[in-house]
């Protein structure tokens, strides 16, 4: 009997990742596109039929793309990310959510510069409902074997992304696209076999089917493998976790974390029995670039695009009197403290309000030393966010301090923990707020949807049916995070600069600026 291996490589969240370096420290690290090349090209040398796939998240992330499109010495140069994809021989990426912050025309940019097939079957033109990108799959031929790869990703885009990104598109449901290609595939394509490629996470635990978060539309990986037959292998990404090993429902599962750390490897044994082949055995794993060489002869040819970054993220921009710095990212979260205090302030002094809410958004954040660099910038401030002033009422207010509430664990008398909805299956450090403007008190003795003990405005109490300006975060202020109680508020104010600029600006006019703390919110238990 005929048999041959078909191997299936997988990159996913690589957000902008291509040399193995921390921006914020510039450190080395185990990351990148660099390193992951070395791999691939081992892979390749080792196995006749390999697929290479990334799966999404890949144009932001880093300064390196930050810098890319917002300065003019690049204009004339293709989008680094894609560059590097197209010397790898990439067959097929995915858009990811996070494709879509830098706008449609750098988006569109990239794909036209791609030398492999960028897919999505459930991103449409919402005029004539034909996929938007053109390419809602592609064939690879190896010899006889026919594989298709069909691309997908998350629906929940318009819930985070700037209305402006995605204009005249509109974001189908997954498993109903699926639905109806794969047995497209299967029956006018041929497809021996169906690899789907989704840009989305797994909504419920893989062994015993219990749901690991809010049941929304924005993960839905264990429904595509329990609800669309002939799926052989299923990859995917966006919650940055690390899956492999797993057969659900006899569909191959793969994800290999985010910015790099990983290679996903699929393996299929195929034997051709009446002129198909058909797998007979599956197995999966996670490739480390843990101690893997970066591949020289890949980063020189995008070294220029590193350079120019460098040299900008050394800039000084101004100075800090006081301290600022991140030492435990607990901490920060329990007491009223500068760099938040300043960042919510940047946030007032562009918007005209006096009530700001922000984040720390990752616990790797360092703060701002006491002379900043754009370095210490973006950093701190590691999404394109522009801000946003919305109209919300009292009681808005106390469900939105509440949901922040839900980070911490109800305090059991020994140390303070992190709700696991809020770590598992993703970190979402970024999904805990913090105020100025208003005076709050969160107990954490108490159940969740109980904890804001105190909540005043001006000295007074913040009424339920008063009205409220508050500037936020784009992403906040459309409901991302489950704040939904902020969807369809009334936009007072957009202010379309990202949040780097904002605060590198405020640097630049002001100087010195003082690390103040105000104390108008803490988190008690008894």
């Amino acid at each position: 009997m005929t048999t041959t291996n078909l191997v299936i490589l997988q990159t996913s969240d690589i957000h902008g990742n291509i040399f193995p370096v921390n921006y914020g420290t510039n450190a080395y690290a185990d990351v990148g596109l660099g390193k992951i090349s070395t791999l691939v090209k081992k892979e390749r040398k080792s196995n006749d039929n390999v697929l290479l796939i990334d799966n999404g998240d890949l144009i932001q992330g880093t300064p390196l793309t930050y810098h890319y499109v917002r300065s003019d010495e690049h204009r004339h140069l293709p989008n680094p990310m894609v560059a590097v994809l197209n010397e790898m021989k990439y067959d097929a990426g995915v858009f990811g959510n996070h494709e879509f912050n830098y706008g449609l025309g750098n988006l569109k940019a990239a794909v036209k510069q791609a030398s492999y097939p960028w897919l999505s079957a459930n991103i449409l033109n919402a005029a004539n409902q034909n996929p938007y990108f053109g390419k809602p799959y592609t064939i690879k031929q190896f010899d006889d074997l026919k594989v298709a790869v069909l691309g997908l990703t998350t629906p929940y885009i318009p819930y985070w992304e700037k209305p402006e990104n995605i204009v005249g598109l509109k974001f189908d449901d997954p498993v109903k696209t699926a639905k109806s290609w794969v047995p497209f595939l299967k029956e006018e394509e041929r497809a021996d076999i169906i690899v789907v490629s989704y840009h989305g996470g797994f909504e419920r635990d893989l062994d015993t089917g219990e749901p690991i978060e809010k049941i929304t539309r924005e993960n839905q990986g264990y429904r595509l493998c329990m609800e669309v037959p002939g799926i052989d292998v299923l990859l995917t990404g966006h919650q940055h976790r690390q899956i492999y090993g797993k057969e659900l429902n006899g569909v191959i599962v793969l994800q290999p974390g985010s910015s790099g750390a990983f290679l996903g490897k699929a393996v299929l044994k195929l034997e051709k029995a009446g002129g198909k082949w058909k797998a007979v055995n599956k197995h999966s794993e996670l490739l480390s670039v843990q101690g893997v060489p970066e591949d020289r002869a890949l980063l020189d040819k995008v070294e220029v695009y590193e350079r120019n970054t460098q040299a900008w993220l050394d800039q000084p921009i101004g100075k800090i009197e006081g301290n600022m710095l991140v030492e435990d990212a607990m901490k920060i979260r329990l007491q009223d403290n500068a760099l938040i205090e300043f960042i919510n302030k940047v946030q007032m002094d562009a918007a005209g309000v006096d009530i700001s809410t922000t984040a720390l958004f990752d616990n790797e954040s360092p703060g701002f030393p006491p002379h900043v660099t754009m370095r210490d910038v973006v950093s701190n401030y590691i999404y394109p966010n522009t801000l946003k002033v919305i109209r919300i009422s009292g009681k808005d207010m106390r469900d939105a301090l509440e949901r922040s509430a839900s980070y911490f664990m109800q305090y059991n008398g020994k140390k303070i923990e992190v709700n696991p909805a809020f770590t598992t299956p993703k970190p979402q450090h970024y999904n805990y707020d913090m105020w100025e403007g208003i005076d709050y008190i969160i107990d954490i003795s108490k159940p969740e949807g109980q904890r804001v003990v105190k909540l005043e405005y001006k000295g007074r109490p913040v009424l339920h049916e008063q009205s409220y300006d508050v500037v936020m975060s784009n992403y906040r202020a459309g409901g991302g995070g489950q704040y939904f109680m902020y969807q369809g508020k009334a936009v007072i104010k957009e202010i379309q600069i990202d949040m780097s600029e904002l605060i590198a600006n405020y640097f630049l006019r002001e100087k010195t600026v003082k690390a103040t703390v105000n104390n108008n919110w803490r988190v008690i238990h008894d």
